[in-house]
């Protein structure tokens, strides 16, 4: 079915009353939700989400993401006289939600992260004292955002105060959810970001081919029938992701808790929201670029493949993305973020897990989008009447800097060396179809310390 005008614009406008629009199509255009065990562990870990399944994908373990996705941010609602009995209520609200729902696609899960404004504001004392420490950067674990060479000059870094990452394979669930948060009006939104993750790893059209062509989206009928992701590459594959606690501040050594375990099983999330421009992506660069650009220049990969290896073993460091930009003038996206997000050598956490050399770090949540740049905003100029391909990128790192760091490598800067090239080069990785409208960094406190982190203090 294809989307109109008509309903582009009534979902747009939806949005601030909390109705879905564009995306009821999600499970209309799914089919049945994956098969789910439908209980879970809550862990201490905000970030992590149990009970996702695991598919092999062309000889590659796939991790099969939540159907439905929305980020809601905002800045809070009361002043600091009220900051503890907001607390109490905010608390209520998720625990009342852990008790009637799995925290796990099957059921529901949140993830509440708080801006630097937020703790600047409010807890400026508490905050000057316990916020861990970035050792490696010599800087707090959470710093604002930055402009990376290949962003756009207008790229805006935000200021939200908060920001709630709601997670589930049921539409109602995570509609219920937001409802639940926000009927304790200890919030005001600022935006609200929606998106669908689905790919057709058991065969048949994907979702996300299904909602590009739904909404008009130029270059969708391109788009891999089975394909994850609108640009058409597996990007979940279990090995590509960091594991178990890797992203916490306490498991790699990068970060000092300075004495104090108020943040510890926290980490830090990286919020942004990228423009895809799917016609230039399959119309201008054909499946063996799109492979060079997407991994590295020259890996060997069947032709019209979707899942790309890309395990411990396939890890790249700074000299082969080198020798691989000498000899083609490209280097791949994978490769590139690959010397700064694998691990360089094994490592042992504290609670004896060793993580081998070549192993991710970070924990991406990212997923599609038809926002435009968003479902809603209180800035009339962050949402556009027609849908557009896009992604909302969620990520989980152990600090900024560490985020800052791969999205470095990402333009070419790489430890120890800069590949020289001008911004948004073709042969920058995907910055040439790629454009970011908006970033932002948070602090995801443990599950313990979640609702309005310090207040007590």
């Amino acid at each position: 079915m294809k989307l109109t005008r008509r309903q582009a614009l009534a979902g747009a406008a939806a949005g601030a009353v909390g109705a879905t629009g564009i995306y009821e199509l999600v499970d209309r255009l799914a089919g049945d939700s994956p098969a789910r065990a439908r209980t879970a562990r809550l862990f201490q870990e905000q970030h992590l989400l149990d009970g996702v399944r695991t598919v092999d994908h062309e000889g590659v373990e796939v991790l099969v993401p939540p159907l439905h996705h929305e980020v809601l941010t905002a800045r809070v609602a009361v002043g600091r006289s009220e900051l503890r009995a907001a607390q109490r209520a905010l608390e209520r609200a998720l625990a009342g939600l852990e008790a009637d729902y799995a925290p796990s696609p099957a059921g529901v899960a949140v993830t509440v992260a708080w801006g630097l404004p937020y703790f600047e504001r409010f807890a400026p004392a508490a905050w000057e004292r316990l916020r861990p420490w970035d050792r490696r950067a010599g800087k707090p674990v959470l710093v604002d955002s930055l402009r990376f060479p290949s962003d756009p000059f207008d790229t805006e870094l935000e200021q939200n105060e908060v920001a709630l990452l709601v997670r589930s394979d049921s539409r109602e669930h995570v509609d219920d959810a937001v409802s639940r948060i926000r009927a304790t009006k200890t919030l005001a939104p600022t935006s609200i970001r929606r998106g669908f993750a689905g790919g057709g790893f058991e065969g048949g059209r994907s979702l996300p081919k299904k909602m590009a062509m739904a909404a008009g989206i130029k270059g969708a009928d391109l788009i891999p029938d089975t394909a994850e992701l609108f640009l058409g590459f597996t990007s979940t594959q279990r090995a590509g992701m960091g594991p178990g606690a890797i992203a916490n501040f306490e498991t790699l050594g990068y970060v000092d808790l300075r004495g104090s375990d108020y943040f510890r099983q926290g980490t830090h999330m990286h919020l942004s929201h990228v423009h895809e421009d799917v016609e230039a992506w399959y119309v201008n660069f054909d499946f063996r670029e799109r492979v060079d650009t997407a991994f590295r220049p020259n890996l060997k990969v069947r032709e019209g493949a979707q899942t790309v290896r890309q395990g411990p073993d396939d890890a790249a460091d700074t000299a082969a993305v080198a020798r691989d930009f000498h000899a083609s003038g490209r280097i791949g996206h994978s490769a590139s973020i690959q010397t700064t997000s694998r691990l360089q050598a094994d490592a042992i956490a504290p609670d004896g897990t060793t993580y081998r050399k070549g192993t991710a770090i970070p924990i991406r949540a990212d997923f599609n989008t038809l926002d435009n740049p968003f479902a809603w905003s209180e800035r009339d100029d962050d949402v556009a009447a027609e849908p557009a391909a896009g992604v909302h990128f969620v990520v989980f790192n152990p600090s900024s800097d560490d985020f800052h760091r791969n999205r470095l490598a990402m333009d070419g800067v790489l430890p120890g060396k800069k590949i020289p090239f001008p911004p948004r080069a073709r042969g920058q990785g995907f910055n040439a179809v790629l454009s970011t409208t908006h970033r932002q960094n948070f602090l995801v406190p443990p599950r313990r310390n979640r609702s309005f982190p310090l207040a007590e203090l």
